[in-house]
């Protein structure tokens, strides 16, 4: 399954649950949220790691579909951007020099 159906998949699942659809703020802090708990399981080396980061994972989906963004193609664009970044290391910290 592509980024594109999982991101339908995650919408489809908020809709048929009565999950909110509508409150963006809300949602950025669900997701705000679920990072926070991603970071609390890595800190204190739980074995749940992974659900959690598959948490952040869906609010983010369900988040860029509600606000119409096609994540995949989005994550494809900025990936080929940061690609052609040129950095130079400068006291022990990369600083972007170009785009």
């Amino acid at each position: 399954m592509d980024m594109k159906s999982i991101q339908k998949q995650i919408w489809q699942n908020k809709i048929n649950k009565g999950f909110n659809t509508t409150d963006v703020n809300k949602e950025f802090c669900l997701l705000y949220g679920e990072v926070s708990e991603s970071y609390e399981a890595y800190r204190k080396k739980k074995d749940y790691l992974k659900e959690e980061l598959a948490d952040v994972a869906i609010y983010l989906l369900g988040l860029s579909e509600m606000l119409g963004c096609d994540l995949e193609e989005e994550i494809i664009k900025k990936v080929e951007k940061n690609e052609k970044r040129v950095y130079q290391n400068i006291d022990g910290v990369n600083i972007r020099i170009s785009d």
